[in-house]
């Protein structure tokens, strides 16, 4: 017996990691990214928001642009944003931006921030952010070059040049934060509002 009842939970995302957590939580899904221009979005709307802001904007437009084409269907948005104090950074456009990225990162505490955006019927019905703080070991030029040799055109796809389950595991000394959040999902506050509404058992 399943634990979801109803029909499946439309994704509005392309990240294959958000995919696994919903799917090995036996939640059944259809997916449908939506097509923004995320960038365009934060500079438009966002442009003195902070960075979990951000996320939880790009999350609601995700989850609302897909939601015109499932018009009675859950649709879910997400995304996530890095930060280190004041600056924001978002996904490097190419190896020597990484490069760059993982040396502004070395030796310093940053955060992420997971958000998500839920949708029935067209409109925001659930929103949640959680925030993960992780602190990198000092990195050597020489060690940032081998990690990029290794990781391979992997360190464009997401914020911060790192998949943690991965080889990014070997940029950290410490994190705080669970598992979930890093992966790009508040995955816990998510689950109990499924079951408050019905959507899951409880």
């Amino acid at each position: 017996m399943s634990l979801w009842i109803g029909e499946p939970l439309v994704l509005a995302s392309k990240s294959v990691s958000r995919r696994a957590l919903l799917e090995a939580a036996g939640i059944p899904l259809q997916l449908d990214p939506a097509e923004i221009d995320e960038r365009a979005v934060e500079q438009s709307k966002a442009a003195s928001a902070g960075a979990k802001e951000v996320a939880v904007l790009l999350a609601r437009e995700k989850a609302l642009a897909t939601a015109v084409r499932h018009k009675s269907a859950a649709v879910l948005g997400a995304d996530q944003t890095l930060a280190l104090g004041a600056q924001r950074f978002s996904k490097p456009v190419s190896k020597d931006a990484a490069r760059d990225q993982l040396a502004a990162l070395s030796g310093k505490t940053h955060q992420l921030h997971s958000a998500a955006a839920l949708t029935r019927e067209g409109k925001i019905v659930f929103e949640a952010v959680t925030t993960a703080h992780l602190t990198m070991r000092a990195l050597s030029p020489a060690f940032i070059d081998a990690y990029l040799a290794a990781a391979g055109e992997r360190v464009t796809k997401s914020v911060g040049c790192y998949q943690l389950e991965g080889l990014g595991i070997h940029l950290f000394e410490k994190i705080d934060g669970d598992y979930f959040t890093i992966l790009g999902m508040p995955l816990l506050p998510l689950l109990a509002y499924f079951r408050a509404a019905g959507m899951m058992r409880a």
